[in-house]
C-alpha cells in the first residue's frame, strides 16, 4: 500500500435514510473500476464489541491489555482502549494509501459530505421542506440555513420568513413528541460542505439545483462514482526518475556511481517508491540497470531509453512524459540525492486542488523543473510543441500551461529538513555530499 495520505468523502442522512445501501453499491462500484477503497463507519452508540467473552483475543483484553491486535493470513483486526472519541480526521489519516476512502456519518467532520434523502421517509421529507425554503430565500448554506433548521430567528426585515422559521420549530416538536427523532431533523441539514445530494423527493432535488449542488438519484451509482472520480478519487503518479544525462563532469553515469555503498539509483528508488503508483527511470543505458528488476521487484520498474537522439532538459522531459501511464507525472533528478517523496505527495494535493498542469518549487535560484509533477495530458502537447520549436530549456513551454509556483516555505512544510534541490555533478561533490549523509 502506498505511503500517501487518502482522499475521503462523508456520506450523512437521517436514521432509515438508505446511506448505508448506497455506500454499499458505491464502494462495490469504486473496486470494480480497480480503486482502492477504505471506509469508516460512525458508530453513534457508546460502547461496542467485535471481540466476544470466551475468546483468547477477549482475555488478553480482560486482563488489562490497552491494545489487542488478532492477525491471521490475508486479515487483520485491531482492538484499542482509547479515552473518548477520535475524531474523523484523525481516523482518515491512519488510513494511508487508499484511493479514497468512503466516510458514513461525521457530519461534522469537516470532509466534503454527501447528503442522502429518501422518499417515504419522514425526517428526510422535513428537511427536503427546509433546505428548499432556504434555497428559495437565498440564504447560504451553513449559516441562515442552519439557523432556519434550528428554528431561530432570520433577519428581522423578513417577517415571512421568521412565521416559517417559528412554523418549523413547532413541527419538528410536533415530529418529536410523535416519534420522529428531533435532534435528527433539526441538527442534520446540508451544510457549506455538502458537495452533492441523492435523493428522490422533489424540493430536495429542487434546492439542490437552485444552490448549484450536484444531485444523483437513489439508483444512479454510475453516475456517483463519475462524481467521486472526477473530484475525490486520488490521482495515480507516476514516478520518473531521469538517469539519462551525459554526466560528462562526473565521469561516468550518475545512476551506478556509488553512494554509501550502493549505486546512486538505489537510494532514488528507495526514496521515491512507496509514493509512485508506477516507476520509470528513463535511461540511455538500460544493460547497466536491468539490476534494478532483481533488486526491487516488488515495483515492477520500467527502463524507457530516450525518445530523441540528442540530450537535454526539454526532450528528457518529454520522455518522461510520454513514458507515464498515469495522468499525474512526478520528474526527478537521479542526483538529488535528498529527493522527497513527502514533497511529490503535496505537490501531487497541490495539483489536485488548484486544477494546474504543472507544480514547480521556485527558489532564489529560479524554477526547479527536476523535482516537480505535471500533469501529463495538458503539459505534453505544450512540450511537443516547444521541441518542435528547436527549445531545449526545461520551462520553455511554462508560458502555454497553467504553472503553479511552489515557494520554499511550502517546500519546506513538506520537507522540514530541506535539502530536496541539491545535486551531485562531480565526483567532489558527490563525496562531500556521502559523508554529509553518513555523519548524519
Amino acid at each position: 500500500m502506498l505511503n500517501v495520505p487518502s482522499p475521503a468523502v462523508a456520506f450523512v442522512g437521517r436514521h432509515n435514510s438508505g446511506k448505508t445501501t448506497i455506500i454499499v453499491k458505491a464502494i462495490r462500484e469504486l473496486v470494480a473500476r480497480g480503486w482502492d477503497v477504505g471506509s469508516v463507519k460512525h458508530h453513534s452508540h457508546v460502547g461496542f464489541e467485535i471481540d466476544y467473552p470466551g475468546k483468547d483475543s477477549y482475555r488478553h483484553r480482560e486482563a488489562g491489555a490497552s491494545e489487542t491486535v488478532i492477525a491471521c493470513p490475508g486479515q487483520m483486526a485491531r482492538i484499542k482502549t482509547i479515552e473518548g472519541e477520535l475524531e474523523c480526521a484523525d481516523i482518515v489519516r491512519d488510513m494511508k494509501g487508499h484511493d479514497i476512502v468512503i466516510v458514513e456519518g461525521y457530519r461534522k467532520s469537516g470532509l466534503p459530505t454527501i447528503e442522502v434523502m429518501r422518499a417515504g421517509n419522514a425526517a428526510d421529507e422535513r428537511v427536503a421542506e427546509v433546505f428548499a425554503e432556504g434555497a428559495r430565500r437565498g440564504w447560504k448554506l451553513g449559516t441562515d440555513f442552519v439557523q432556519f433548521g434550528k428554528g431561530e430567528q432570520p433577519p428581522a426585515s423578513d417577517e415571512e420568513a421568521r412565521e416559517r422559521l417559528e412554523e418549523a420549530a413547532r413541527q419538528a416538536d410536533e415530529e418529536a413528541s410523535s416519534g420522529i427523532d428531533a435532534p435528527d431533523v433539526r441538527g442534520k441539514l446540508p451544510t457549506a460542505s455538502t458537495v452533492a445530494v441523492i435523493s428522490d423527493i422533489p424540493l430536495a432535488i429542487e434546492a439542490a439545483q437552485t444552490y448549484g449542488i450536484p444531485v444523483f438519484g437513489l439508483e444512479d451509482t454510475a453516475g456517483l462514482v463519475d462524481f467521486l472520480e472526477e473530484h475525490y478519487v486520488r490521482p495515480r503518479v507516476t514516478v520518473v526518475i531521469q538517469a539519462g544525462g551525459e554526466s560528462r563532469r562526473m565521469g561516468r553515469s550518475k545512476a551506478t556511481v556509488p553512494f554509501a555503498g550502493r549505486p546512486l539509483i538505489c537510494r532514488l528508488v528507495e526514496r521515491l517508491a512507496p509514493v509512485a503508483d508506477d516507476l520509470v527511470i528513463t535511461t540511455n543505458e538500460p544493460e547497466n540497470l536491468v539490476f534494478l528488476h532483481s533488486t526491487f521487484p516488488q515495483y515492477n520498474i520500467q527502463l524507457v531509453c530516450d525518445e530523441f537522439d540528442y540530450r537535454g532538459a526539454l526532450p528528457g522531459l518529454y520522455t518522461a512524459l510520454q513514458a507515464a501511464r498515469n495522468p499525474y507525472v512526478a520528474v526527478v533528478a537521479c542526483d538529488m540525492v535528498f529527493a522527497s517523496s513527502s514533497l511529490v505527495v503535496a505537490e501531487a494535493l497541490a495539483m489536485k486542488e488548484s486544477g494546474a498542469d504543472a507544480v514547480v518549487p521556485v527558489n532564489k535560484h529560479g524554477f526547479e523543473p527536476f523535482h516537480a509533477i505535471y500533469r501529463r495530458m495538458g503539459c505534453l502537447p505544450a512540450v511537443r510543441r516547444a521541441l518542435e520549436r528547436g527549445e531545449k530549456r526545461a520551462q520553455a513551454f511554462f508560458d502555454e500551461v497553467n504553472v503553479l509556483e511552489f515557494p520554499q516555505s511550502k517546500v519546506l512544510e513538506a520537507e522540514p529538513m530541506g535539502g530536496c534541490f541539491i545535486n551531485a555533478n562531480t565526483p567532489d561533490e558527490l563525496h562531500a555530499l556521502e559523508e554529509s549523509f553518513l555523519e548524519n
